[in-house]
Order: C-alpha cells, then sequence, then structure tokens
C-alpha cells in the first residue's frame, strides 16, 4: 500500500485519468473530490461490498436455476 500525505487542494493522479483532491480536513473526516472517465466506477467501499455481495448472490441463483434452451430444459 502506498501511503501519501496531502494537505487541502493538494491531489493525488491514479495512471492518467484519475485524479483525487483533498476538497476538506475537518477533525477526524477528509472529503474527497474524484474526477474518473464515466466507464471507471467510483464507489465508497461499503457500497462497493455490497454491490459485489449482490453480484455472488445473483451468480448463485442463476446457478442454482435449470439451464434451458428455448423454454425447454435440457
Amino acid at each position: 500500500m502506498l501511503v501519501l500525505s496531502r494537505q487541502r487542494d493538494e491531489s493525488i493522479m491514479i495512471g492518467d485519468d484519475v485524479e483525487i483532491i483533498i476538497v476538506d480536513v475537518r477533525g477526524d473526516k477528509v472529503r474527497l473530490g474524484i474526477t474518473a472517465p464515466k466507464n471507471i466506477p467510483v464507489h465508497r467501499r461499503e457500497i462497493y461490498d455490497a454491490i459485489q455481495r449482490e453480484k455472488e448472490e445473483s451468480q448463485k441463483q442463476q446457478e442454482k436455476e435449470p439451464q434451458t434452451q428455448s423454454g425447454k430444459e435440457l
């Protein structure tokens, strides 16, 4: 893990397309601004984890359903 120190209004570049800007620091809270292309999803970790759980549950449901072709079981 790379650990960097930044102050308000300073930024970090990830590759050529993603910029993370320190917008504000108040006590133990840091506000970040993130600029990224639309094809790169950006989520808080807890939201990302929830999305991954939903994907796993969806895949498990699809695996449980019988394989069909044109509405007929194989």
